[in-house]
């Protein structure tokens, strides 16, 4: 990946003795010669020296790379040569290498085993790394040759994926501001910097605040409900924190926490939600609302200076949706048909709660616990059922890596001669189908105090045939550890997120492309949640199914009538699920379809956000969205700014290739060869819809989706 594509860093949270940033660039410098990030890692595929790794290493790193990069581009503007591809376009590929090592290595570990000097770094780096980008994009000489190059692109003679390399250059330098006048430039530069503090602080923030957050239950009895091994993580992180005798339930990041579906004490559901919602409005030093109101601000006025009605239709420009308008239709498609099946849904709930005498109206901290209720009613069945035949191993091993292992050929071997960050973190080889090593595959899915909240997937190296270099991928889940002995039992959400992440990590290793731009996972962010979420089918396939859902002490399969039970629920609170979704993604929209002066003062936030789902038409209590404002780390602190819509947008595309999947015999290679070949190795390197067209053969229809989640009735039109 090329050196400006690499600026943004993952934040995390730790408990380590705090190092002062002047401390560690002095640190780093006497050491210079012995910094690992500074030179190539000596081991296979450029996997990092995690055993030779510090703290100290990554601020001077940083102020190296930086300095490489803007010599670099100078270098390559400042040619007396006319301009050529190779001169200017595949030049720009090769800089930034070491930046791009450093970034990587730093933003990933900052997530996973983050520390407060470490996060000294990246609060220092964020906008040193703004300019640097902005040194780049906005250097006139330099966007001269990349002009002169694209006003007679179609003269040069290259092949479809340089054409694309060049027009992706000139639409980076335009989107970037390179036509702006140099007083525009001038405060474009100042809002970026800005911008990147904020999100630092934002993320920062909420972690801090996360962990803070977490509620301590006085007595066992309030936990009733809660399985043993729960009751004993709970007490366990309570003794961690200094609370021996008590019991603490940490919060994850959405706003739902999974122990409202099992806890019987209503107060204890209620305290639980509370203060998942609260996070960052509740004054005090992590407070997030003046940093939405302020990121909102300059995010309306960037895109005014860059000539763009608002922030969504910055982003959207670049995006498969192509409009906020587009976005919107089909939001709005969609709200009124999911907020009808959330109001049955609720109905359903309310008539069992009337039902037992309890004599109270449903509420939001109530619905995880009551609609567990239902579903056992209606199916017979509950989550506890379940998971005795989800134990972690068997479900990466036995049903991850099989699906794979049938639907591209591709095999697993477990190393442990690499050095890993953490001693839960798992290294696999990775063959392709003709015996060569196609990559390396990190599985780090612990949940810990020092790592981000949710699941995701990151690359240490990044293929590209320019380079010669293979992909190193990892894959990041927030699964609780049970107390020492205990097996890891698995719910059905983390399984399917577990298929679901290593879609994201099938699509870095599958990479075949000649530079690094298109790399992977590079590609629209309204498409890269796409074959993902098409992973996540083989998580329910039969032969999957019966290959790793067995009993973790008895080894006998699930039962059949078991899983015709799963699958007979699976339209069951999707209502609820659709329009928690939906209301967090018309939330996003609303904050980034503002002008600017229609930003909120950050003391009317709340308010705010309360209007704007209003007038979405999903104000409904009992379901409130996922994120609210104040910790919706996707677009105040990530890059899913006017882009949460992505999931739902991906999702049409998906319940399309799933039934294509369906259709042509499921599980064979010869499906998985051609998904691989038409869109899992083609990264960026092409138009993101002309890659499905030609994996589907066709236009994708929205009909898949309404039916899965239960939407095509009346409402959805």
């Amino acid at each position: 990946m090329s050196f400006f594509l690499v600026s943004r860093l993952r934040r995390s949270v730790g408990h380590i003795v705090c190092i002062s940033l002047p401390a560690l660039l002095a640190a780093g410098s006497a050491g210079a010669a012995e910094n690992p990030l500074l030179r190539e890692s000596t081991l296979p595929f450029g996997y990092p020296h995690f055993d030779l790794i510090k703290e100290e290493h990554f601020a001077p790193a940083y102020e190296q790379a930086i300095a490489e990069v803007l010599e670099q581009s100078q270098r390559i503007a400042a040619q007396a040569e006319e301009p050529t591809f190779e001169n200017t376009i595949v030049a720009l590929e090769r800089s930034g290498r070491l930046l791009e090592r450093v970034s990587r290595t730093f933003s990933n570990l900052n997530g996973t085993v983050s520390t407060p000097a470490m996060q000294a770094v990246e609060k220092a780096m964020a906008p040193k790394l703004a300019a640097q980008k902005d040194e780049v994009f906005l250097n006139d000489a330099l966007f001269a040759r990349v002009r002169a190059l694209y006003e007679k692109r179609d003269t040069l003679g290259l092949d479809a994926e340089s054409q694309r390399l060049l027009w992706r250059y000139y639409r980076d330098f335009v989107r970037a501001g390179a036509n702006l006048g140099a007083e525009q430039k001038a405060r474009l530069k100042a809002i970026n910097a800005e911008l990147a503090s904020l999100q630092a602080t934002f993320s920062q923030n909420l972690l801090k605040e996360t962990n803070a957050s977490a509620l301590l239950v006085d007595t066992k009895e309030e936990l009733d409900g809660l399985t043993e091994a729960a009751i004993a993580s709970a007490a366990a992180a309570a003794k961690e924190a200094g609370h021996e005798g008590k019991f603490l339930l940490r919060l994850m990041n959405t706003t739902g926490q999974p122990p409202l579906a099992q806890l019987h004490d209503r107060e204890t559901r209620a305290r639980l939600l509370a203060a998942s919602m609260e996070r960052g409005s509740r004054g005090g030093e992590f407070d997030n609302r003046d940093i939405v109101s302020r990121t909102a601000a300059l995010r309306a006025e960037r895109a005014e200076l860059l000539g763009y009605k608002n922030h969504a239709a910055y982003i959207m420009e670049d995006q498969t949706a192509g409009t906020p308008e587009a976005v919107n239709a089909m939001l709005g498609r969609l709200a009124p048909a999911a907020v009808e099946n959330a109001r049955q849904e609720a109905a359903d709930i309310q008539a069992l709660i009337d039902e037992e005498g309890e004599g109270f109206l449903l509420s939001a901290s109530d619905w995880a616990y009551y609609a567990e209720k239902v579903r056992v009613s209606r199916f017979a069945f509950d989550e506890s059922q379940l998971k005795p035949y989800f134990e972690m191993n068997r479900v990466l091993v036995d049903g991850v890596f099989f699906a794979a292992e049938k639907l591209y050929g591709i095999t697993f071997k477990e190393r442990h001669d690499l050095p890993v960050y953490e001693p839960s973190v798992r290294v696999f080889d990775v063959f392709d189908r003709d015996g060569s090593q196609l990559a390396i595959f990190i599985a780090d899915l612990y949940a810990r105090p020092s790592k981000r909240g949710g699941a995701w997937m990151n690359s240490y190296v990044a293929q590209s045939r320019l380079f010669g270099t293979k992909p190193v991928v990892a894959n990041h889940l927030n699964v609780p550890k049970p107390p020492e002995g205990e097996p890891t039992l698995l719910t059905f959400d983390e399984v399917t997120t577990l298929f679901h992440e290593f879609g994201h990590a099938l699509h870095g290793m599958f990479s075949d492309v000649q530079y690094p731009r298109f790399t992977g996972t590079t590609v629209s962010r309204d498409f890269v949640e796409y074959p993902s979420q098409v992973n996540e089918m083989w998580a329910t396939w039969p032969e999957v199914l019966r290959n790793y859902a067995k009993h973790y002490q008895t080894g006998k399969p699930i039962p059949a009538e078991l899983l015709e039970k799963v699958q007979a629920s699976e339209k069951f609170n999707q209502g609820f699920a659709t329009t928690e979704y939906l209301a967090a993604a018309l939330l996003d929209q609303a904050w980034h379809q503002l002008a600017i002066g229609e930003v909120p003062a950050p003391e009317d936030v709340v308010e705010f956000e309360a209007e704007a789902l209003g007038a979405a038409g999903v104000d409904f209590p009992p379901v409130p969205p996922r994120y609210r404002s104040t910790y919706f780390s996707h677009v105040f602190a990530g890059g899913y700014s006017a882009g949460y819509y992505s999931y739902i947008w991906a999702e049409v595309l998906d319940a399309e290739s799933v039934e294509w999947f369906k259709q042509n015999g499921g599980l064979t290679r010869a499906n998985g060869d051609h998904f691989r070949k038409t869109l899992l190795s083609r990264g960026g390197s092409a138009d993101a819809m002309d890659l499905f067209r030609a994996f589907r053969g066709g236009e994708p229809s929205i009909e898949p989706l309404l039916r899965r989640r239960g939407l095509d009735r009346s409402g959805a039109e």
